[in-house]
């Protein structure tokens, strides 16, 4: 053995290349190689200038690159990223707006005009729970609800009718299914993966795939399918700390028997393409892992489909740049996701193609396999029966698909008697979260991280509580709206809907598993009704288990939701009128503390609260005793973006002012003094302070810092905003008129005026000279784009 071999082994883990390719599990891709595809992609490679090739293997996304540009640059595909807006139109918007794009795009590539080759482009988004990015589709529960189930048949009908909506949408590519075995719930992704158990991931993958793709005879746009890529692979589950983009510090056996689990279904279903991951594997980044992604995934594993990258993941690998990696298509990677680098990655690309660092063996096989996964998906012929069809966009054979995945997906945790609640009760709906459909669909909608959504932009859609309300009215009982839980009249029971906001990747990323650490509005609201001597059932919204034993405490009945969706009623089809029961079994083992970031069955010292498989039904209850309310876990470890909400500073932030400068308690436009007026009598600064924290993938990432504001008295001399070393002029970006606003500064720009972004202890600062009072309401890392500016 090596030497670096031997001391890898004696800590733990394997080398980061591939030492038994024959011990990983074979596979083959079924109907993508054929004489016939092949001879037509052999032909038209034989008219294709280098240009045109290494153009095929260059991806950008819409928010970065014009259709005229096509023409100087003949990339082979776009992506539409999490908050990338339609051409011309606003981030949320419905189906036309993206059909228009996706035409725009192609009517450029498809240009007949002299030394060309119209070759179509692939247009990929984020699909992950239904066509997530276009208003008034079908929202599907994420992926770790959807584990609950245990139903492959079920995910099939899902992949079906996500795919005829993205169809529809002019979209001819969905980035998942997710294959991810996740083991560490902090992980910000948690809710993209299926289950801790790589048997249940690996029954899902082929199921879904087939969904998407149709079966290999089946394939093609014109019949309502669409490309899947299963993705990250490999290992994005499994990063130590639970750390998206992370490191996998796994030996060989481990990452074959768990983070593999999903691949040889997903490749013998059929998948055309597969994503690489951010994720490194000991050490070893892998868009830059040959033995993983050329000798495993193409070569063990028989895949005959493309490999596309992650969102500038090539700059990840060291040596490498966003503008420029060689090394990644040495690699094994056949197309780079450079979704604002793309003019950079074309000429770097292309340069070392001339150069001979990639060799035209490799080019020509990058561009084979994506010619080959164009044409097996139709897109060389210009029929689109499904590109704008009437009534696909959330058509109701697909609500009521998503309705029943609600339904099946819910896990009864405790059930002291209350549940099922009898129709004709007299219901109380409460919790902030009961009719907020933003709430219960979670990240990856509308938005990257599912911020910024109100109802309206949820046509079609249904919230718990109207859900609920529908199921009283139906059956003779009546049912209130009551966020804080208010009342006149003594209800018969309360349902109280509440959990984690939305999120997606990075700032899903948590440091403990408790709920709502250090700011307990939800057990506050539950104390309250049991106080009045109200039963109360809590439904529970998160994309993970958390530790909620102080709310199981106080609950009659707990009901495992995760993000559910748009068909808020699958949820009232089980808790009201007890018609039918609940089937939904954990796929994640849940914490008895806060600490168990790692709860894994099999793994040593498994002391689950409750265990995998684990779900109560009326058929069969179960009482649940009164639990601990020790956390194990410091409290404050848990926010690392909230700065300032509902009248404080949340720990593990503190509240600093200059002598010059008061502060007052003032009502907020939500909340009795739920903001606070900062008073400058004098020249000084109001910040906020805490541990350092590191927000250089926030940055990287287009993050801001968004503050709800309000100018009470404006100022005649500059004020600045910081966070950290960076400090901007706001005088002329705030907005004077009366009211609540919202003012959104792309960290990027406090990075570029001089902040270190490693390590940011003031996430929040004002500096300013009398007269200035200002109101502040919010204070928080967020992702919306909207009227986002960087003032000078």
């Amino acid at each position: 053995m090596a030497l670096a071999g031997w001391l890898a082994t004696v800590a733990g883990t394997a080398p980061a290349q591939v030492a038994h390719p024959d011990r990983w599990p074979a596979a083959k891709s079924p109907g993508l190689v054929d004489p016939a595809t092949e001879a037509k992609v052999t032909a038209l490679m034989r008219t294709m200038s280098l240009e045109e090739k290494i153009g095929q293997m260059i991806q950008a996304d819409i928010g970065s690159i014009k259709p005229e540009d096509l023409r100087r640059y003949p990339l082979g595909s776009i992506l539409a990223g999490g908050s990338s807006p339609p051409l011309g139109s606003p981030d949320r918007s419905p189906a036309a707006a993206w059909v228009a794009t996706s035409r725009a795009f192609n009517a450029v590539a498809m240009e007949k005009r002299a030394g060309h080759n119209a070759i179509p482009l692939m247009f990929g988004v984020d699909a992950v729970h239904g066509d997530n990015n276009v208003v008034g589709a079908t929202l599907f529960p994420h992926n770790s609800a959807l584990g609950a189930m245990h139903d492959p048949a079920l995910i099939r009908q899902i992949g079906a009718a996500t795919a005829a909506e993205t169809a529809a949408a002019g979209i001819d590519w969905a980035f998942g299914p997710t294959l991810a075995v996740p083991q560490d719930d902090r992980w910000g992704r948690t809710y993209e993966g299926y289950s801790e158990d790589p048997a249940l991931v690996a029954s899902y993958a082929g199921a879904m795939i087939e969904g998407l793709q149709g079966t290999p005879g089946q394939w093609g746009i014109q019949r309502g399918h669409v490309a899947a890529s299963a993705k990250h692979f490999l290992g994005d589950g499994g990063t130590k700390g639970g750390v998206d983009q992370g490191d996998t510090q796994v030996d060989e056996a481990t990452l074959i028997r768990i983070h593999s689990a999903g691949y040889p279904g997903a490749i013998k279903a059929g998948t055309m393409t597969v994503m690489a991951s951010f994720s490194s594997w000991n050490g070893a980044k892998m868009h830059g892992n040959r033995s993983l992604l050329t000798d495993v995934l193409k070569g063990r594993m028989g895949f005959d489909g493309f490999v596309v990258g992650d969102w500038n993941g090539h700059g990840q690998v060291p040596g490498c740049t966003n503008v420029t990696c060689p090394q990644t298509f040495n690699a094994g990677l056949d197309m780079a996701m450079a979704p604002d680098s793309w003019k950079g990655m074309f000429d770097s690309t292309l340069a070392a193609a001339k150069a001979g660092t990639i060799p035209m063996t490799r080019i020509d096989d990058a561009v084979r396999r994506i010619l080959r996964v164009k044409m097996k998906l139709g897109l060389f012929d210009p029929a689109r029966p499904y590109e704008a069809k009437p009534g696909e966009i959330g058509a109701p054979a697909h609500r009521a698909v998503a309705r029943e995945a609600v339904a099946k997906s819910l896990v009864l945790l405790k059930n002291n008697g209350v549940l099922p609640v009898k129709a004709s009760a007299n219901i109380l709906v409460a919790g902030d979260a009961a009719d907020q459909i933003a709430r219960q669909a979670g990240g990856w909608t509308l938005s990257w991280q599912g911020d910024g959504n109100t109802n309206a932009d949820f046509p079609g859609a249904t919230s718990i509580y109207a859900g609920i309300a529908a199921a009283a009215k139906a059956g003779g009982g009546t049912a209130t709206l009551s966020p804080d839980g208010s009342f006149t009249t003594k209800p018969d029971v309360a349902i109280v809907v509440f959990g984690e906001q939305p999120y997606a990747e990075m700032r899903g990323d948590i440091r403990t598993l408790e709920f709502e650490a250090g700011d307990k509005q939800a057990l506050a609201l539950l104390r309250k009704l049991k106080a009045a001597g109200v039963p109360t059932v809590s439904v529970f919204l998160s994309g993970r288990p958390l530790w909620v034993n102080p709310e199981l405490n106080q609950s009659d009945a707990f009901v495992a939701a995760w993000f559910p969706g748009s068909e808020g009623e699958g949820v009232a089809d089980v808790l009201v009128g007890g018609k039918r029961d609940f089937t939904g079994r954990l796929s994640f083992s849940w914490p008895k503390t806060a600490s168990q970031f790692t709860l894994n069955k099999g793994a040593p010292g498994y002391d689950p609260l409750f265990p995998l498989g684990y779900g109560l039904s009326y058929a069969k209850g179960g009482m649940v005793p009164s639990l601990s309310e020790e956390a194990g876990v410091d409290a404050s470890l848990a926010n690392t973006s909230l700065f300032f909400a509902r009248g404080k500073v949340p720990a593990p932030f503190a509240l600093s002012l200059d002598p010059s400068v008061t502060a007052t308690p003032v009502d907020s436009a939500t909340a009795q003094e739920g903001a606070v007026r900062l008073t400058w009598k004098g020249a000084g600064t109001a910040k906020i302070t805490g541990p350092a924290m590191m927000l250089e993938r926030e940055t990287n990432a287009d993050l801001n810092l968004q503050i709800s504001y309000r100018i009470d008295t404006p100022a005649t001399a500059p004020a600045f905003l910081s966070l950290g070393d960076g400090r901007l002029n706001v005088t002329e970006a705030t907005d004077r008129s009366p009211g609540w606003h919202v003012l959104r500064v792309p960290l990027k720009c406090f990075r570029d005026h001089g902040a270190a972004m490693a390590a940011v202890t003031t996430p929040f600062a004002i500096t300013a000279d009398a007269p200035l009072s200002v109101s502040i309401a919010d204070v928080r890392l967020a992702t919306d784009p909207a009227g986002a500016v960087c003032p000078k």
